[in-house]
């Protein structure tokens, strides 16, 4: 698919080349329309990106349509059945099949460091498993993080499906930063029974966003206003985090905490990112396990 960009100025070509701005000033469109494409559709955080470089808000748009046209559920989303606890099971099944040992419920775990301050094991219960990476989120090294933010969410208990989803047993609505008066977006993520998460005939529905104050109720209330009757809320607010260490200096990967997206878009960023750094190259999804595990044991 190609996209060509008409450029209406010669006074303005530098700036607006690339700028994913002209292509939404061309056709006129609104700006509730633009917020609508940028941050629900491209899943932009902010608006920085109507100043920069089109392609990347192309690309985004671009896999939108085609995760929609993926599946035959009218949603570009998948959600597994049983709840992301199934992720980290699957992964605990692949790594047993290529020689990983997974071990569940550890408590008080610390990793250990040599004098140089290397990582080179973790300890608990008075075993310590020897490596020479530790790969871990913000919980694990407080020390080598620092707080950048604060989310706050609600998890909500309910009986129905929102509100003018048609509906549906799960939905996910993004409201737009600007139409809020707020410096942040906010989620809204519904799932159901229908996911094996919940008894029947209930739904369990979060609303998220960054912090701005340290009131929950009040800050979240334009989403909760959208869930209809709610049987019970629960609120909290946790801090987000991020690493400041060298990973080169201490062999320790540490995760950024999950901020307040529902669409974990930002998640599997990260991890990608994580894992160029512990294996050095980059993350290659068009690999043939199979094969590749063979051509090692040949």
């Amino acid at each position: 698919m190609t996209y060509n960009i008409v450029i209406i100025s010669v006074s303005v070509c530098h700036y607006f080349r690339f700028c994913s701005r002209l292509p939404l000033w061309k056709y006129g469109l609104e700006d509730d329309t633009i917020d609508f494409i940028g941050h629900a559709l491209a899943l932009h955080l902010d608006d920085n990106y109507l100043d920069e470089p089109a392609k990347e808000f192309v690309e985004k748009m671009k896999l939108y349509a085609e995760s929609l046209a993926r599946f035959q559920g009218g949603s570009p989303y998948i959600y597994p059945l049983y709840g992301l606890g199934e992720l980290p099971q699957a992964f605990a099944r692949l790594s047993a099949v290529y020689g990983g040992t997974y071990m569940l419920n550890k408590p008080e775990c610390k990793v250990e460091f040599d004098g140089d301050g290397k990582a080179i094991g973790v300890t608990s219960e008075g075993e310590t498993a020897k490596c020479k990476k530790v790969v871990c989120d913000p919980s694990y090294l407080p020390e080598k993080v620092r707080k950048v933010g604060k989310v706050a969410r609600a998890i909500c208990i309910m009986s129905h499906p929102i509100p003018d989803t048609n509906d549906s047993h799960s939905a996910q609505v993004i409201l737009p930063q600007k139409q809020l008066g707020r410096k942040s977006d906010m989620y809204l993520f519904c799932c159901s029974y229908a996911h094996n998460v919940a008894p029947k005939g209930k739904y369990i529905a979060f609303v998220t966003s960054e912090a701005e104050t340290d009131q929950p109720e009040s800050e979240l209330k334009p989403g909760i206003d959208l869930l209809g009757p709610v049987d019970e809320i629960f609120y909290d607010m946790y801090d987000r985090l991020e690493p400041t260490n060298d990973h080169q200096d201490d062999g320790c990967f540490i995760s950024k905490s999950y901020d307040a997206t529902t669409h974990f878009e930002t998640t599997v960023t990260d991890v990608i990112e994580m894992y160029s750094k512990i294996t050095g190259k980059a993350l290659d999804l068009s690999v043939d396990l199979s094969a590749a595990s063979a051509a090692t044991e040949e």
